[in-house]
């Protein structure tokens, strides 16, 4: 029964997702699955970080780095739809 449950939430993404691995909410087996994001009904491929629930995006800032050598990134505000592009786990 626990597997039935289960099946559902896999289907779709997470609330909130990160590709930084220093995150809380990093998690590569989301990610290996290739998520994508449509961000106010366009299609997004720089996206670092969403969440749904609070409908914003952070987006990479062109080719800037912070002190640390991490990507400046910018939070957008809208609609933010996350979906897998291939269905099958794995």
């Amino acid at each position: 029964m626990s597997d039935e449950l289960k099946t559902p939430a896999a289907d779709t993404p997470p609330d909130r997702l990160s590709t930084d691995p220093r995150s809380p909410y990093f998690n590569a087996d989301v990610l290996a699955r290739d998520v994508g994001i449509r961000f106010k009904g366009a299609e997004k491929t720089n996206v670092e970080e969403y969440c749904v629930s609070e409908g914003w995006v952070r987006v990479a800032a062109g080719k800037a780095l912070d002190r640390y050598g991490n990507p400046l990134t910018i939070k957008l505000t809208g609609t933010v739809e996350p979906y897998f592009r291939n269905k099958t786990p794995g």
